[in-house]
């Protein structure tokens, strides 16, 4: 293994696409062809050259007309972008898709609930952007996938064997290709063991499964295979995204340490950020059972509550990051933890521990994985998509209505 620092020089060249200037006093090292890339608590922006976000475009309405409102709008891909800008919107209450003109106007809904041609089950989780501008949307609640073109032309639909894996999220990569992470299921009556890697794979538009990009652990949060349930809150899970080129992003929140795959699931780089995990208090865990509580009042029985705190267990410590996303020139965005105990009093009462773990700053490195600094992030806003120098994603206003948000990346010293 050799160890150096990374000369000035080098990198005046290798940081001007990312806005910082030769500042980074990190190191990589070098072991059999991986890199590891040890970052500094201190990233490389200035104050003259820090990046942020302004917004652009808002599309939504508390009370007006129906086109604009939402009823159930989904985080994770719930919002595509066709190559024309046109926004598509998935709207999970309602089982159908709205389609906004690049400037935001309304212009058509695709869809409706039921499970016939052209029509949305419930549970729909995904809308992404196929290549030739065809959308699929996962339609769970039916058992298939349904493509439609964004004219609102119904063209066909696929089945999603649940005996091949549940499809557990989806992700459009920058040339078009869909990549789905499949969980096995261990289905009743099943003998063979269950298993505890989930695949990164291709869905093609035939319905058929293409190149395996990845295997990656399923996570531990959910544990059914001992005497009773265990859920254990805050625990860590497995995150990936995909950054482009073949390129996957893959890591464990309990560590800061993200890894940069290519082709076949090789790792190629390891990006590492100093990074103290904050503990789960006693006060946490009791906030955290107290809004459950709140959540599901007048709606469970009392007894079946009770049964499910029982099934509550917390990790020591919250996770390192959040998530973490692919964005422009091939930088890498890790969203920070907002930890319950971290925050002022008066902010403590309207915390929502299922959304509002997720803090609006977000960590970003360059594509050689060296840290620049922070970008922070409107409050409520959960980003889904990045196209171009613009970030498309929901934002929840103080009464939860949600409205799509789309923000631009400013660099630098750039004028919005």
């Amino acid at each position: 293994m050799r160890r150096w620092t990374v000369g000035l020089a080098i990198l005046a060249a290798g940081c001007s696409g990312a806005g910082g200037a030769a500042r980074w006093e990190g190191t990589v090292t070098d072991s059999a062809g991986i890199q590891v890339v040890h970052n500094p608590v201190t990233g490389m922006w200035t104050q003259d050259d820090q990046w942020t976000v302004t917004e652009v475009q808002r599309i939504g309405t508390a009370e007006g007309e129906p086109e604009y409102q939402f009823g159930q709008l989904q985080p994770g891909a719930g919002i595509a972008v066709a190559s024309d800008g046109r926004i598509v919107v998935l709207d999970a209450q309602a089982q159908h898709l709205k389609v906004f003109t690049p400037d935001g106007r309304y212009e058509r809904t695709i869809g409706g609930p039921g499970g016939g041609p052209g029509e949305i089950g419930a549970g729909v989780t995904a809308v992404l952007v196929a290549p030739g501008d065809t959308l699929l949307v996962s339609d769970i609640g039916n058992q298939r996938a349904d493509l439609f073109l964004v004219d609102g032309t119904f063209v066909r639909s696929f089945s999603l064997k649940f005996t091949d894996g549940l499809p557990f999220r989806w992700e459009s990569a920058p040339d078009g290709r869909i990549i789905v992470q499949m969980r096995r299921l261990n289905l009743p009556g099943s003998t063979q063991p269950p298993d505890t890697m989930d695949l990164l794979v291709e869905r093609k538009l035939d319905g058929t499964l293409g190149d395996t990009l990845m295997r990656v652990p399923s996570g531990g949060t959910m544990n059914f295979a001992g005497p009773s349930p265990e859920i254990t809150v805050f625990s860590p899970e497995p995150s990936w995204a995909l950054l482009g080129n073949d390129s996957v992003l893959y890591g464990v929140s309990d560590q800061y340490r993200i890894g940069v795959y290519g082709s076949g699931g090789v790792l190629r780089r390891v990006v590492e950020k100093p990074f103290e995990l904050a503990p789960v208090t006693e006060a946490d865990q009791q906030a955290y059972k107290e809004f459950m509580r709140k959540m599901v009042a007048g709606r469970a029985p009392p007894e079946a509550m009770a049964q499910f705190l029982s099934m509550l267990k917390f990790a020591p410590s919250y996770p390192a990051f959040q998530q973490m996303m692919g964005g422009i020139d091939g930088t890498i965005w890790v969203q920070q933890i907002q930890a319950l105990s971290q925050l002022p009093p008066e902010a403590r009462e309207d915390f929502n521990p299922m959304t509002d773990l997720a803090s609006p700053r977000w960590d970003v490195f360059d594509r050689e994985g060296r840290y620049l600094g922070v970008v922070t992030m409107p409050a409520r806003f959960q980003p889904v998509t990045f196209a171009g120098d613009k970030i498309y994603g929901i934002q929840r206003d103080e009464l939860d209505v949600q409205y799509i948000v789309v923000l631009r990346v400013v660099r630098g010293d750039e004028t919005t």
